[in-house]
Order: structure tokens, then C-alpha cells, then sequence
């Protein structure tokens, strides 16, 4: 025994154990069940390939992360002002 709070768990113990769906049941098992991963976006990016000079991409990298989210976001701006 490692202590009284923490027993070892032996062979003994494995033999009694049951699988947690017969445990705590159907309904609790469906109801604890979710989608691996993230929520799917309603309108998901796309990864493009765009080459770039080296001061734009090094600006652009220098202003920390979430930076290319904000490239995103000012095209964005812009095609809506409808100056791109």
C-alpha cells in the first residue's frame, strides 16, 4: 500500500473493474461524448502560398503573433471599401 488514501492498485482490483459505459450507463455515456477537435468554422480560411518581399514578410512577422489574421482582416477592409 503506497498510503491510506492512495492504495496500490493490485490484481484484485483490476477483476472487479467493469467498462464505464456498463458503469455509468448509456445515457451518461452518450451525453459525455463530443467531436474531437475544434467547432467547425461557418466559413473556414483556406491555406494559400503567397511570395512576398523579404522587409513586407519581416515587418508583417515583427508585429508578434495573430499576424496573419490581421493580413486577413486589412484585404478584407479594403475589398469591402472597395479599394482592392
Amino acid at each position: 500500500m503506497i498510503d491510506a488514501e492512495s492504495p496500490e492498485l493490485d490484481d484484485a482490483f483490476f477483476a472487479r473493474a467493469r467498462p464505464a459505459g456498463e458503469a455509468l450507463g448509456a445515457a451518461f455515456m452518450q451525453s459525455a461524448r463530443r467531436a474531437p477537435g475544434r467547432p467547425k468554422a461557418e466559413e473556414p480560411k483556406e491555406p494559400v502560398s503567397i511570395r512576398l518581399r523579404p522587409a513586407v514578410l519581416s515587418h508583417l512577422r515583427s508585429t508578434g503573433a495573430g499576424w496573419q489574421t490581421r493580413v486577413d482582416e486589412a484585404l478584407a477592409k479594403l475589398i469591402a471599401e472597395g479599394r482592392l
